[in-house]
Formats: structure tokens, C-alpha cells, sequence
């Protein structure tokens, strides 16, 4: 399969901006036109649409999410690696509406992301649209019938107050006015098309105060070969292994193309850098799936999808080859083990060192490798064997490292991980993001 250019013309001049509010109905691959070039260092701008709930009950969707459409990054190579560094990260939703899901049987061909249809006509994924308000507002086009194949078990909605990070979640009576005037709340781009989740106007448990802290739930590059968008990862995507549709993949071909773009890793949020590796010439960077916040590991199966825009600069790593992302978290987000020493607790080490005859101490700063899998266990072994592949540390070394200096955290069930270490300075001046570490730490 080959890549589109970026758009119109392969060799147009590098852009230092660009704003994109273009979308790509749920695919990611070398069939999207990319848009671009974005000049290696360059600033790009989204405005994004929620993920998740709202795109799987629009059934014209072919994924479950509305991430942007690709961007290429001039210089971007196979091979290569592009550091996503997250200047800005704003909420522009007023209200959201997540839950426990459940599916709705006959509705959908093997895995009801994907091959979703109505049961009363027999359309697979018909055009749509709301009306009213509640369970029944999801409506088929062509007949007129009930037709979402999700519904909520149990379910929330929450007004957001992005200027204070605090949210809380309403009664009855709320989401019934929330449902009214559903699109005004959401706050969509123009160009999104889905369907708002406010509509269902769930309210099972009111009054419950939380704080905002917003992420991106898919970020990354264009995977090399078409995958739907929230599937570019090992643990939702291997929900495309064997299935009746045309998305379907062997395991083997989902391990070469993906990107883990779609991680849900509620640290890939404004200041921190996110490392991803290039599978398609011009590397296609997109985002979507905005939440207002999460805990790890996301156990409801899904959090606060809402509008928003995120601002970022983009840096080709030349020669860096990964096969997933690389994350450098903002302090703040390091677990305990793997935060910087400063110059009191260094001097404090040097001393013992001192009595004991062992003078060197390591120069090293934090680093985050993703690791995915069909369960945490085989998240936990990816996310460590990049670690020992991209910075050349043996595996039991990079065990011995995350065990005492580092950690192991869950960001998605049921298999996405953070593989956690200090890592030499020296290590990560060869893999070419020494001074990004740097920079970014203090060191």
C-alpha cells in the first residue's frame, strides 16, 4: 500500500503553522491525505471533537474516535522518531456525559466499534440522527428506528468549569436541559460530525465533585497500514484479529503497522513531550479523544470525552527507531522512584559513596516507554523490551532499573502500560533526545 504525499504536491514549501480542523471518519493509515508539510520545529494547532461515546453511537463511523487529519512533518522518515512537545492544552466542552457501556445485541458484525448496522432495516452503518432526548434518541435514517448499538448500563453527566479544573456531575432535571441543548454544550468543531453523547441524558449519579485535568487519549503517528483510529494499539486492536470485516488483521500485521497512537495515557497532557515513531514517509501526526480527566487505567472503559484544542510543536529525531511511543512526563506526573535527584539528595548519596569507595555516582534522567498487549501482563514485557531495544540496556537490566528507580503503571485497560526508569544520560544522548531530557528536567 502506498503513501499519499502531503496534500496537493510533494515538494510544497514547510509551513511553520498550521491549524487543522479537518477529520478522518474514524481511519488512520497510508490511505489519509496528509496535510502539510509542518516545518521540522514547527507549530500545529487542533481543534478536537470528543471521542469515544459520541463516535460509537454515530454509525456512519467506521472507528471510535474523530481524530484530525494527518499531518506530515518535513524531513519525518521511516526510521526516524518526531518529538511531540504539548505547549497547550485547553477543554472546550461546557458539559460531558460518559458511563459503563453495554452493547446492544443484533446490532452490530463481530465487534460493535466496527461493523455496526440497523437491526430493523438491515443498513450497515446508515446515516443517523437525534431525536428527543434519552435511551431511543439515536435514530436510523433510512427507517426511522431505535439503532445505537451502545447503551449506558449506568452513566453521568458532568458540567465542566475549565477555568477553575473542577467539574461535577448533575440530577435528572440537568441532563434533561443539558440534552436539549446538546450541541451548544459539547461544542464541537464545525467539521465534526458526530453525534453528542448528552443527548441520552444519563444522570445516575449526581453531585459528585471532580477535579479536571485534561489529556489527549490519542496522539501519535500514522500507523502503516489502514487501522481504524481507535484501534492503533495492541489491546483494542486485537479486537480487529480474525473478524468478519474488512478491517481484519493477523497479529502479525497489526504488530508491524500500529503506532499505539490510541494509549489513553492521562500524563500526555500540556508540557510534557511525546516521542513517536515514523512508519510512513512524512510521519502523519494526528490527535483526538480529549478528556476533561481520568484515573489510570480508565476502568470504566470510558472517561470524559469532550471538546477542546491542543497546540504543539513538532522535531524530526533523526534515526531513533521505536516501535512505540516514548514519553517524557511533566514531574509532577514521574512516579516517586523516578523523579530527579536535586543537587541536597545528590550530595547526601556522594557521602555514603564516599565511606564505601564508590565515587561514581550516575548522571541519568526519567523516561517513560508505552507498552501494549492484549493484557497488562504482555503490555508490561512490550513496554520493557522497547525499553532494552531503544536504549540498548539488557532486559534484566531494565527490570533491575524499573524496580529501584522507576515504576510500572497502568494507563488502559485491558493492556496499556508506562514502563518507568532513571536512565543514563550518556544512553540518551546516543538515542538523540539527551538534550530534550535535559531541557526538559533541569539537569
Amino acid at each position: 500500500m502506498t503513501t499519499n504525499p502531503p496534500d496537493t504536491h510533494p515538494m510544497k514549501p514547510a509551513v511553520k503553522h498550521l491549524h487543522v480542523e479537518t477529520y478522518t471518519n474514524g481511519l488512520l493509515g497510508p490511505s489519509q491525505l496528509m496535510l502539510g508539510p509542518l516545518a521540522d520545529g514547527g507549530t500545529l494547532v487542533t481543534g478536537t471533537p470528543p471521542g469515544c461515546w459520541r463516535p460509537i453511537i454515530t454509525l456512519a463511523f467506521q472507528g471510535g474516535h474523530e481524530v484530525t487529519q494527518p499531518v506530515a512533518i518535513a524531513g519525518a522518515e521511516v526510521g526516524d522518531a518526531v518529538a511531540l512537545k504539548i505547549q497547550r492544552m485547553r477543554v472546550t466542552s461546557m458539559a460531558t456525559s460518559s458511563g459503563v457501556m453495554k452493547f446492544a445485541e443484533g446490532r452490530y458484525h463481530g465487534d460493535p466499534f466496527v461493523p455496526k448496522l440497523c437491526s430493523t432495516c438491515g443498513t450497515e452503518h446508515p446515516a443517523s440522527h437525534i431525536e428527543g432526548i434519552g435511551t431511543a434518541a439515536i435514530r436510523c435514517n433510512h427507517c426511522g428506528a431505535e439503532v445505537s448499538a451502545f447503551q449506558f448500563s449506568h452513566g453521568y453527566a458532568i458540567v465542566l468549569d475549565e477555568e477553575n479544573q473542577v467539574s461535577l456531575t448533575v440530577n435528572q432535571q440537568v441532563a434533561d436541559r443539558l440534552a436539549g441543548n446538546a450541541p451548544q454544550m459539547s461544542a464541537p468543531p464545525e467539521l465534526g460530525a458526530q453525534h453528542s453523547i448528552l443527548s441520552l441524558a444519563r444522570a445516575d449519579i449526581p453531585g459528585v465533585a471532580a477535579h479536571m485535568r485534561p489529556f489527549l487519549g490519542n496522539i501519535g503517528t500514522t500507523p502503516a497500514r489502514d487501522l481504524l483510529d481507535s484501534h492503533n494499539c495492541a489491546d483494542f486492536g486485537q479486537y480487529l484479529v480474525g473478524v468478519p470485516h474488512r478491517y481484519a488483521l493477523t497479529t502479525e500485521e497489526l504488530h508491524a503497522a500500529k503506532t499505539d497512537g490510541h494509549m489513553d495515557t492521562n500524563s500526555v497532557r500540556e508540557g510534557c513531550i511525546l516521542i513517536c515513531p515514523v512508519k510512513v514517509p512524512g510521519t502523519g501526526v494526528h490527535m483526538g479523544d480529549m478528556r476533561a480527566q481520568q484515573g489510570n487505567g480508565e476502568i470504566a472503559g470510558h472517561a470524559t470525552d469532550v471538546s477542546g484544542e491542543t497546540e504543539l510543536t513538532a522535531e524530526v529525531i533523526k534515526g531513533l527507531t521505536t516501535d512505540g511511543p516514548i514519553l517524557l512526563q511533566n514531574v509532577d506526573d514521574l512516579p516517586p522512584m523516578a523523579r530527579p535527584m536535586n543537587a541536597t539528595p545528590r550530595q547526601k548519596v556522594v557521602e555514603p559513596g564516599a565511606r564505601w569507595a564508590q565515587h561514581e555516582v550516575e548522571q541519568c534522567g526519567p523516561i517513560t516507554f508505552i507498552g501494549s498487549g492484549v493484557n497488562l501482563n504482555v503490555a508490561t514485557e512490550n513496554g520493557l523490551r522497547r525499553a532494552a531495544a531503544v536504549s540498548g540496556l539488557s532486559c534484566e537490566e531494565a527490570l533491575n532499573r524499573a524496580t529501584i528507580t522507576g515504576s510500572i503503571e497502568i494507563s488502559q485497560l485491558p493492556g496499556t502500560v508506562r514502563v518507568t526508569i532513571l536512565c543514563p544520560l550518556a544512553i540518551l544522548d546516543r538515542m538523540g533526545i539527551g538534550q530534550l531530557v535535559r531541557e526538559k528536567y533541569q539537569l
